[in-house]
């Protein structure tokens, strides 16, 4: 069963649900079920951090809030994502345009590694405090995962994948998907937000059991007499 996740870098919650839908899957009997694909959405696609922009400035001007409650704001989702597991450092936090890190995951997903660009992005932009809008920083992220550095930079230097990004965007306008993360199963169900695991749990649960019984084959035999055939019981004519 296909699962589809809008989300973007820059999103302390889609980090915070990306872990929690993970432990979710792991809970499941039919984890080796689950296809997932990350779709790209960009929460400011205008904004460029052209002023070295700290987070607390950038929430407290796009929200029309004072910086002491924009810091007051970031503790508490610093505090939900240390229980899920994660430690993100919003103090040397660097706002970022996403665009090119989309382009990057949609080459990783051309060599199966874009769940690992997901993580690394994430890691890079939350936890190390990286510009995950500078090419060096994605070409050195590239590597890591196990992509061609030439290929990479080639990417960064070009326009491709750009339109994959944009129809990503376009889509979950048509899904009518206004926040992120967005998790979509079988095109048929969605959750928004970072969820706790049971949530993910049961939703996964729910749409994988109706998945199945949709796509549950029966064939009808064609046989017009007995054929030679074995089986558990050995081979008969």
């Amino acid at each position: 069963m296909k699962v589809e996740i809008w989300s973007d870098v820059m999103c302390p919650f889609c980090y915070i649900g990306k872990r929690h839908f993970e432990q979710a899957i792991e809970n499941l009997p039919f984890k080796n079920e689950i296809e997932v694909n990350w779709k790209s959405y960009q929460l400011n696609p205008e904004y460029h951090n052209t002023n070295n922009e700290t987070v607390f400035d950038y929430l407290s001007r796009s929200k029309g809030m004072p910086v002491e409650q924009a810091k007051q704001m970031t503790k508490q989702v610093v505090d939900m994502a240390a229980n899920a597991g994660l430690k993100i450092n919003f103090d040397s936090n660097i706002p970022a345009n996403t665009f090119n890190a989309h382009r990057l995951i949609h080459l990783a997903a051309k060599h199966n590694l874009q769940d690992a660009a997901e993580e690394k992005l994430f890691e890079a932009h939350f936890v190390q405090s990286k510009n995950v809008a500078d090419e060096a920083v994605l070409v050195d992220i590239a590597v890591e995962i196990g992509l061609d550095q030439s290929e990479a930079k080639e990417v960064l230097k070009s326009n491709q994948f750009a339109e994959a990004v944009r129809y990503d965007i376009y889509e979950s306008q048509n899904l009518g998907i206004r926040g992120v993360p967005y998790f979509v199963m079988d095109r048929k169900y969605g959750i928004s937000g970072a969820q706790p695991v049971q949530a993910f749990e049961d939703a996964l649960t729910q749409s994988f059991n109706e998945w199945k019984h949709q796509h549950k084959t029966q064939l009808t035999s064609l046989n017009k007499s007995n054929d030679a055939v074995c089986d558990e019981n050995g081979c008969e004519i």
